[in-house]
């Protein structure tokens, strides 16, 4: 039996986020208000429709956090390019935020946070 290179790399990210997605939506890792850091974006599952959660590297200033990836085939870019209307934890807390995509060698994701108070 053959495993592809690609079953390895989504059972090993898989792993992974089983052990840094709990540690990272309780805050632990996130960007402070200006900074670097790490945040689980929500997105919904463009098939499934259930909330799909990942740890992802990120920047922020204020209200905008910038994320990227150079794998074109994430899921969770195909599901936030489906619905922008994305989720960010931040400092343990469920953030509702706006996604912007944009293709390219690397690929962006913007994510506006929504300001609850309007």
């Amino acid at each position: 039996m053959c495993i592809s290179t690609d079953a390895i790399a989504r059972r090993g990210f898989a792993a992974l986020n089983a052990v840094v997605r709990p540690a990272v939506q309780s805050g632990i890792g996130n960007p402070f208000l200006i900074g670097a850091g790490i945040v689980v974006i929500e997105t919904t599952g463009r098939v499934s429709g259930l909330a799909r959660l990942v740890p992802v590297l990120s920047t922020r200033t204020g209200n905008t956090l910038t994320v990227s990836t150079v794998r074109s085939d994430s899921q969770w870019i195909r599901n936030a390019e489906a619905d922008s209307n994305v989720a960010v934890w931040l400092g343990g807390r469920r953030r509702e935020a706006t996604a912007t995509v944009s293709r390219g060698r690397l690929n962006t994701i913007r994510l506006d946070l929504v300001d609850r108070a309007s």
